[in-house]
């Protein structure tokens, strides 16, 4: 059993929408933090479940593991119509005004924000969501209102504006005082610490200690990413990027976001000719279980922060392609580049790839 799991104390309840959410907490709760406020007999976690099929498939998996580890899981229909959230906030609030300690995975979630205005707890712990967790740490340095990174700049639409008073006070729930202790448990590098947060490093002991070593084939993996599916990138200039980076690393293998599009996929199957794999857990654990390639190839985003960890000691090493400017759609927003360009910068055991150049006739 895990040290926090095993502990007396005040009950903890931790909130996740993600699989990789649900992993960092089962890392945090693997992973004592000194001086933390005891936590209860046992983790509640809660998930609040989406309604994409890959994304609850996942979950499940992950809920298994969680259970397996000694954790209560309570399963949220919480996007299942429009009495749901309703439904949710209702059954969660004696739950949430008896417990000492919050845990969650996803701080720009409206859900979670509106969950936070209901808790007294006088411990906030945010696990990492990827990425978005530097931004998020930033975010609350600099006292700014909490937006995600790839969301587009320009005046707020009018759900925001509705929206204001809650994301303002969960934004002063998550700032630490007197008598509330805030703490951001991440692989990701921070460099805006707020004053009072205190910031503990996730090394995937639990990933480690659970799985692998992975056998380790002579070819190269490809990871993929849905910064097409947010907006971000040009669905034809990421497919030559694709297919560019798998001539020249002799790449098999593409792993699939949870959120890329079916159809996005298939015609990266055809004209690429790798196989694609939709993986059934987070990435970090089908490679640690392996078979998993000498060389993982990826563009900006989490693993590339987390996969040097998770596989530490393996010889697997981790590439990184930057993203060029020009594959940038019109609707991405103005700090995108910026954030992927610091995402891959900041990251740590991995070698760094220049931009693939596209193809003759690729679009311009």
């Amino acid at each position: 059993m895990s040290p926090r799991a095993g502990s007396t104390g005040p009950h903890t309840l931790a909130f996740v929408e993600s699989p990789v959410q649900l992993l960092n907490v089962l890392e945090w709760a693997h992973s004592p933090t000194p001086g933390a406020l005891a936590p209860g007999a046992g983790l509640t976690l809660v998930v609040l479940s989406p309604n994409d099929p890959m994304t609850r498939g996942q979950l499940r998996r992950m809920a298994e593991l969680a259970r397996d580890e000694g954790h209560e899981v309570r399963w949220e229909e919480a996007r299942g119509g429009t009495v749901a959230p309703f439904r949710t906030i209702v059954g969660l609030t004696p739950l949430l005004r008896r417990a000492r300690r919050v845990v969650m995975g996803d701080p720009f979630s409206r859900y979670v924000q509106l969950l936070l205005t209901i808790t007294s707890a006088e411990d906030l712990v945010v696990v990492d969501d990827g990425t978005a967790t530097m931004e998020f740490v930033a975010q609350l340095a600099r006292g700014e209102r909490l937006v995600r990174w790839h969301r587009k700049g320009g005046r707020p639409g009018a759900r925001d504006v509705l929206f204001a008073p809650v994301s303002s006070a969960a934004r002063r729930r998550l700032t630490p005082s007197a008598g509330r202790r805030v703490e951001v448990f991440s692989s990701m590098p921070v460099r805006e610490t707020p004053d009072g947060v205190t910031v503990t490093a996730n090394d995937f002991a639990w990933t480690r200690s659970r799985f692998g070593p992975p056998r380790i084939t002579g070819g190269a993996d490809l990871v993929g990413t849905s910064l097409v599916e947010t907006g971000v990138v040009d669905g034809d200039r990421y497919l030559e990027a694709v297919r560019g980076l798998a001539r020249a690393h002799g790449a098999t293998r593409y792993f699939a976001h949870r959120r890329e599009s079916t159809e996005k996929l298939h015609r990266l199957a055809v004209e690429t000719g790798l196989e694609i794999v939709r993986p059934d857990l987070p990435l970090e654990l089908i490679a640690r279980r392996g078979p998993i390639g000498r060389t993982v190839l990826s563009f900006p985003s989490t693993v590339v922060h987390t996969l040097p960890l998770a596989l530490a000691g393996t010889g697997v090493r981790v590439a990184v392609c930057d993203i060029d400017p020009r594959w940038l759609t019109d609707n991405a927003s103005p700090r995108a580049q910026g954030f992927l360009s610091g995402v891959t910068g900041s990251a740590r055991d991995v070698h760094r790839l220049a931009a693939v150049t596209a193809a003759p006739g690729a679009p311009a």
